[in-house]
C-alpha cells in the first residue's frame, strides 16, 4: 500500500511539472516483467561442486505488479511517458547442470523509465498505435540469500553456520524501447496496452562475511507487458 501511495505522489509531482494539465493522461493496470536472464557462468560453484565447466548460469523469475504510466502530450503526435510500478520481486536461481533450479536468492527492484513516444494516425481516431524509445534506471533493494544457497555453501565448506551470507546487485542504467496502442472509449476513459524492452544489466555478488564468494554479470533484459485503464484529464 505504501508503494502505491508513493506512485500516486509521483504522478502528482509529474502533473505539477507541466502547466497544461489537460494534456495529461494516466494508465493504471497490471504490468509484468519477464526477464530473458542470461549471465556469466557460476565458475566458483562449478569448481567447488565438481560440475562441468561453464554448465551453470543465473536465472531470474517473472513477476507481475501494479503499473502506472503517466503521459504528457506535447503535440498531436508526440508524447512523453513515465513508467512506474509497485516494486517487482524476482526469484533468482541456478540454471543448468545437476543443481538446476537451486534457489540463489530474491531481490526487489523499481524500474522508472522515461520514453518519448510517436503516436500514429490522427487525434480524432479512437484507436492509435504508438512506438517509443527512452532510458531506464533500475534500483535493486531488499536482496536476500536463499536458505537453499546458504546450506549448499555450508555443504561445500565455503561458509559455516555462524557466517553471514548476503546477495548484492548493482543498480542499472540502459535504454528502453516500446510499442503499444490506446483505444479511446469516451472523452475521459480508454484502454492502454504496451510491450517494452528494457536493457537491464547488473553485477550480482554472493558474499560471505562481506567477502565476495561468487560474482556474475547478469543480463536481465526483460520484456515488460502492460494492460491498463486509461484516464484523460
Amino acid at each position: 500500500m505504501k508503494s502505491f501511495i508513493k506512485l500516486v505522489s509521483l504522478s502528482s509531482i509529474f502533473a505539477v511539472c507541466f502547466p497544461a494539465f489537460a494534456n495529461l493522461s494516466v494508465n493504471l493496470g497490471v504490468i509484468t516483467a519477464e526477464p530473458s536472464d542470461n549471465s556469466t557462468h557460476l565458475s566458483v560453484v562449478e569448481s567447488l561442486a565438481g560440475l562441468e565447466t561453464d554448465s551453470t548460469q543465473a536465472a531470474v523469475g517473472t513477476n507481475t505488479q501494479i503499473g502506472i504510466t503517466i503521459d504528457y502530450q506535447l503535440n498531436p503526435n508526440w508524447t512523453v511517458e513515465l513508467i512506474a510500478a509497485t516494486p517487482f520481486t524476482h526469484q533468482i536461481s541456478v540454471k543448468g547442470s545437476a543443481v538446476d533450479g537451486l534457489k540463489i536468492g530474491e531481490t526487489k527492484h523499481l524500474p522508472p523509465t522515461l520514453l518519448m513516444q510517436y503516436h500514429f494516425g490522427n487525434p480524432s481516431d479512437d484507436l492509435r498505435f504508438f512506438a517509443g524509445a527512452g532510458l531506464n534506471y533500475t534500483v535493486f533493494f531488499d536482496e536476500s540469500a536463499a536458505p537453499e544457497l546458504v546450506s549448499t555453501l555450508q555443504a561445500l565448506n565455503v561458509a559455516t553456520a555462524s557466517d553471514k551470507v548476503e546477495l548484492d546487485l548493482d543498480d542499472s542504467f540502459g535504454i528502453a524501447m516500446q510499442f503499444g496502442a490506446n483505444y479511446k472509449l469516451n472523452d475521459n476513459w480508454g484502454l492502454h496496452a504496451m510491450v517494452s524492452f528494457m536493457d537491464i544489466d547488473t553485477d550480482a555478488e554472493v558474499k560471505v562475511n562481506g567477502t565476495t564468494a561468487q560474482a556474475v554479470a547478469v543480463e536481465i533484459d526483460p520484456m515488460v507487458w502492460m494492460l491498463a485503464a486509461k484516464y484523460y484529464f
